[in-house]
């Protein structure tokens, strides 16, 4: 299953907040693509899936000043 999450609009942490949200209710396995425009977020989603285990699935920029990341729940 894929959640997605829209953020764009927020500013940092809180699409890292929101994330941490959304993936505690997916099931192992299960996929959540976050869609952003905060920079630092960039930096702090992947590195919080990495320090959580959770595989990066894919992470690609989709705008000027917006990404969108994909992020496995292991």
């Amino acid at each position: 299953m894929k959640q997605i999450l829209e953020t764009n609009g927020l500013v940092c942490p809180f699409p890292l907040v929101e994330a941490k949200d959304a993936i505690s209710d997916l099931s192992v396995g299960d996929e959540l693509v976050i869609n952003f425009d905060c920079t630092q977020a960039t930096e702090a989603i992947p590195q919080w899936a990495a320090e959580n285990g959770y595989p990066v699935t894919h992470f690609d920029r989709t705008g000027d000043a917006a990404w969108t990341i994909t992020v496995q729940k292991a």
